[in-house]
């Protein structure tokens, strides 16, 4: 009864952590609607640059933590309580890792968007067509944005149609500051705007000033993220550390210790959860996609 209890438990902390931890979905269109169909790991996949990976694979991921965990913990403790308890919270690592890479991947190209602007308002007001300013960012952008733009140059040259080329490069890129800018360049192109070299250089002085105080801010709260991060594991290395003490690894072996380890576990993801959302700074929103 309580391994029944527990995996039930811990099978809805696992559901609720993946509804925090995977970015929602907003209304999309066009292009976008097919990355809908996806589902919400593929988004989270392509946000975190893992365009090899398959959501199938973070499922099988997922799973395969579970397993090695619940293996592991059983071994050390032979309580199934305490193994299944482990075992689903191992099986949200996966995706907890995708979300970790996202955010990563989202600062750093926040902070070498502000040179790609530049560039491409220098080559804008040099003269140079859209499709050619976009594409010489393969060659002088920076390094991280060259492969999303070397493919939209080779997708532009093999099927001449801009507008689509934008929409795969929005895809490619999963970017919000990306995505302002394609919106910006498809606005331009269709109206023929003459004020992209001077609204180009507005919006790199704005990602820079941005990006200036949000690294003043993530500096400052880092200690309360590492603290968090040590209260919500601390119980749970104190819990393996004691595994070896028979008489209190057998006091988790009835029902009423399965309901402590699953109240304990949903008590410390809330907390965790709920300090990250207090804490989060503003993130730049997907558009029009």
């Amino acid at each position: 009864m309580g391994v029944v209890v527990g995996l039930g438990v811990g099978l809805g902390l696992v559901l609720v952590f993946s509804a925090f931890a995977v970015p929602r979905e907003v209304a999309e269109t066009g292009v976008g609607a097919r990355a809908r169909d996806h589902g919400r790991l593929a988004r989270l996949l392509a946000e975190s640059g893992s365009s090899t990976s398959s959501p199938a694979g973070v499922v099988v991921a997922g799973a395969a933590s579970a397993l090695a965990a619940g293996a592991v913990v059983l071994v050390l403790t032979a309580t199934p309580t305490i193994a299944a308890t482990f075992a689903l919270l191992a099986a949200g690592l996966p995706i907890a890792v995708l979300a970790g890479r996202a955010r990563r991947r989202r600062r750093e190209l926040a902070e070498v968007w502000p040179d790609a602007v530049d560039n491409l308002a220098s080559a804008v007001r040099a003269g140079l067509a859209l499709p050619e300013a976009l594409a010489g960012l393969a060659d002088r952008g920076p390094e991280q944005l060259r492969p999303a733009f070397a493919a939209f140059a080779a997708d532009y040259q093999a099927t001449g149609r801009f507008e689509d080329s934008l929409d795969r490069l929005k895809l490619r890129l999963a970017d919000g500051v990306g995505d302002r800018v394609v919106e910006g360049l498809r606005i331009a192109r269709e109206v023929g705007g003459s004020e992209l070299g001077r609204l180009l250089r507005n919006l790199s002085g704005y990602l820079r000033d941005d990006l200036r105080t949000r690294a003043e801010l993530e500096a400052r709260q880092s200690w309360a993220v590492a603290s968090a991060r040590l209260a919500v594991a601390a119980p749970w290395v104190v819990l393996l550390l004691m595994s070896g003490q028979r008489e209190v690894v057998a006091r988790y072996q009835s029902p009423a210790g399965a309901i402590v380890l699953a109240v304990g576990a949903a008590l410390c993801v809330l907390a965790y959860r709920t300090m990250l959302r207090i804490g989060r700074l503003p993130e730049e929103r997907r558009v029009l996609t």
